[in-house]
């Protein structure tokens, strides 16, 4: 008698009301069998991807063909065409789920990110060159970023809004999204075609603050990311379930959903797949890198547990203010970090493709 096959625990996550989608970027025919084999629904790149992608040598041959181009407009086309593949590979995906999933998305340049109008002008001029309908322009939820992301919104533009790192950040983005979409219906026009996504940071929060909790108080360490993107989802709920998106879904819109970003594990104590299946629930996505969808793939165990002890998340939270530990000071320093390094990936980039001219 055969043994019956285990089914694959990442096909089984959309049971629970949760899109998977990869972080990274692969060949079509590789992202094609991830989304036969493993139920795959999306992309998303950004500036750190690239450089490893540019830094390996197998886009070596493309770059080559920019003999004319500066360097930041290589930057740029390269992206952009890449992006263009990745996007058509995703078209069916797209198109079976109405224009919920199927989508990658491209990063304005990070320089920018704390520059309002130059991000405005990017988004618009990066979508325009890319022309596919499900392509999202991720803008930093920079201060500055924000009022960016509103104006994209109202623009018609599909966006993923990132690095996003506290709860109050992420409250100020669901706003911008939705006085964007009010803007847009003012004049008159669609939203119906508008799709987003808040990339809301994990596990970077535990690396930055379980050093302090180990010698604070050790049961809290790994804790307090699942937490916050609890805390998140708390308010994502009260978002899209209050009157004022109610009265736009009447109208076309659609729900911004949490995207859990930053996901792989990075400290070898916890489980490979802790921040998979904690905040595994209806309406997000979780964009995962490779190791982590292996890692899941192999031993995951798919369950709906984000709702589950969301007021003992709050607690968690509320402890760290007697414990010392400023979470708003914490995240804003993680901001800040995730702009610096997205801008040195960049910076990168360019001298990369500088040493390969010569």
């Amino acid at each position: 008698m055969q043994t019956q096959q285990r089914l694959n625990p990442l096909k089984q996550i959309l049971s629970f009301g949760q899109s998977i989608w990869y972080d990274g970027l692969l060949p079509p025919k590789e992202f094609e069998r991830l989304i036969r084999e493993d139920g795959i629904r999306g992309a998303t790149t950004n500036p750190t991807i690239f450089e490893k992608a540019i830094a390996s040598g197998e886009y070596d041959e493309e770059i080559g063909q920019f003999s004319e181009a500066t360097e930041e407009e290589i930057v740029r086309t390269f992206a952009i065409e890449a992006v263009q593949k990745v996007a058509d590979t995703f078209l069916p995906v797209f198109e079976e789920t109405r224009g919920e999933d199927g989508y990658v998305s491209i990063e304005v340049n990070p320089l920018l990110a704390t520059n309002t109008v130059g991000t405005i002008e990017e988004a618009k001029e990066i979508h325009s060159r890319v022309n596919r309908r499900n392509v999202m322009i991720k803008i930093p939820a920079t201060i500055e970023g924000l009022p960016a992301i509103k104006a994209v919104i109202a623009d018609g533009l599909s966006v993923n809004a990132t690095l996003i790192f506290s709860v109050e950040r992420y409250r100020a983005v669901m706003n911008a999204y939705l006085t964007g979409l009010e803007e847009r219906l003012d004049t008159g026009r669609k939203v119906d075609h508008i799709a987003s996504v808040a990339s809301f940071f994990v596990s970077r929060l535990d690396t930055a603050l379980d050093p302090v909790l180990v010698q604070k108080q050790k049961s809290l360490a790994g804790e307090v990311a699942i937490a916050n993107s609890k805390a998140a989802y708390l308010e994502f709920e009260k978002t899209f379930l209050g009157e004022r998106f109610q009265r736009l879904k009447a109208l076309g819109a659609q729900v911004q959903r949490p995207l859990w970003a930053s996901t792989g594990t990075k400290n070898a104590n916890y489980s490979d797949v802790l921040y998979v299946e904690r905040l595994m629930g209806p309406q997000t996505v979780n964009t995962a890198p490779p190791a982590t969808l292996d890692a899941f793939r192999d031993h995951g165990v798919p369950g709906a547990r984000l709702k589950e002890n969301i007021q003992d998340s709050l607690k968690i939270l509320a402890s760290l203010q007697t414990l010392g530990i400023d979470l708003n000071e914490t995240t804003q320093k993680l901001e800040e970090a995730g702009v610096a390094s997205f801008a040195d990936s960049h910076n990168k980039i360019i001298q990369a493709i500088r040493a390969k001219r010569k």
